[in-house]
């Protein structure tokens, strides 16, 4: 039903603020009675992490930043939802606006400043859901005026771990001042080592996976994939948004906000990093690409260059939830048009080439 109402509702979500319009469907979700989205067809499945996921097809971090309606997005047919960013003590973040639509380039401008309710409401919430299906996973970050934010991130992952399927390590938010000097090989090796000992000191069978950023050259990449091995960090999600304005934006008044720049103008960045990224790990660990999906052929390129998962949520802003069926269709041809079994027979295998760009 939502999604055949979200061509109605659009231009009324779209004349009000970009975050009020948010909050109003996060609302929306939660009054709607439970769903089970249909059964995927097999050839979709993916068996990763521990986790055997019905679709490869997951909602980014950011949407539904305090848990409030995983089972609501779960129900639109999304293969594995990840919640948060969830920081320990409560903060509003940034003033707002703090959000902007780009829309003539399908694009939008965050600087939310990771604002969240804190770890004590969200692992309520995540803690309450226990034994209902489906995959959920949580972001986690550190408080803007922390003394110690490696200790947030073990109070984040301590607290959270047993009540998800991963724990996602977000040191790539461009909206939290210094939270990406993180990715620096000294701080990340203390960082993951920690973060994997509080995990295992919980008996949680969580996964820890590692978001990095797109602004990196390929000798940091190297040394965050060294890293990232060496700490048993189950998976990479590449990327975040980006901090660079490409010369191609229509919007360039709006262009100019400070912030986090996602959708269709990150899909080029961050496919190629996720293949540099591929290239350099190949199978040890599964990726998880994000950055501009918004079509089963940008999902399918994802794939390409070494993608087992895709996440999305930019894109959902002009399309709807209507989307993530869409995406699933076109997988699902494509497998059909080049005769393959899975979409595992697909990963990394165009790596090298789109590593180009």
């Amino acid at each position: 039903m939502i999604e055949v109402l979200f061509p109605l509702v659009r231009p009324v979500l779209h004349g009000l603020d970009a975050e009020q319009a948010h909050n109003l469907t996060l609302r929306a979700l939660a009054a709607l009675p439970a769903r089970r989205p249909a059964a995927d067809d097999p050839r979709l499945a993916v068996g990763i992490l521990g986790l055997n996921l019905p679709n490869p097809v997951g909602l980014a971090a950011g949407f539904d930043k305090g848990a409030t309606v995983p089972d609501a997005l779960l129900g639109l047919g999304f293969g594995f939802v990840e919640v948060g960013g969830v920081v320990p003590r409560p903060q509003p973040g940034n003033p707002r606006p703090r959000v902007f639509r780009l829309k003539a380039d399908g694009a939008v401008i965050n600087r939310f400043g990771l604002n969240s309710e804190g770890l004590d409401v969200v692992a309520d919430r995540l803690a309450a859901r226990a034994g209902r299906p489906g995959v959920v996973g949580v972001n986690i970050g550190a408080n803007k005026d922390a003394a110690d934010r490696l200790a947030d991130y073990v109070a984040c992952t301590a607290r959270l771990a047993p009540h998800v399927a991963f724990v996602t390590v977000n040191v790539s938010s461009p909206n939290t001042p210094g939270l990406r000097d993180l990715q620096g090989e000294a701080f990340l090796d203390e960082l993951l080592a920690r973060v994997v000992e509080a995990r295992d000191g919980t008996g949680a069978r969580a996964a820890v996976l590692l978001k990095i950023a797109p602004d990196i050259t390929l000798d940091a990449l190297d040394a965050i994939c060294a890293t990232a091995l060496r700490r048993g960090v189950q998976g990479l999600v590449v990327s975040n948004t980006t901090v660079a304005r490409p010369e191609s934006l229509t919007e360039t008044v709006l262009a100019r906000e400070t912030g986090g720049l996602s959708g269709r103008p990150l899909f080029g960045p961050a496919t190629k990093l996720l293949a540099e990224t591929y290239l350099r790990v190949g199978s040890k660990v599964p990726l998880i690409g994000v950055g501009g999906v918004d079509s089963a052929e940008a999902a399918w390129t994802k794939i390409r260059a070494g993608a087992s998962l895709v996440q999305l949520y930019s894109a959902l802003v002009y399309q709807g939830p209507g989307l993530v069926g869409a995406i699933k269709r076109g997988l699902l041809d494509r497998l059909q048009r080049e005769g393959l079994p899975n979409l595992a027979a697909a990963v990394g295998r165009e790596a090298a080439a789109l590593a180009k760009g």
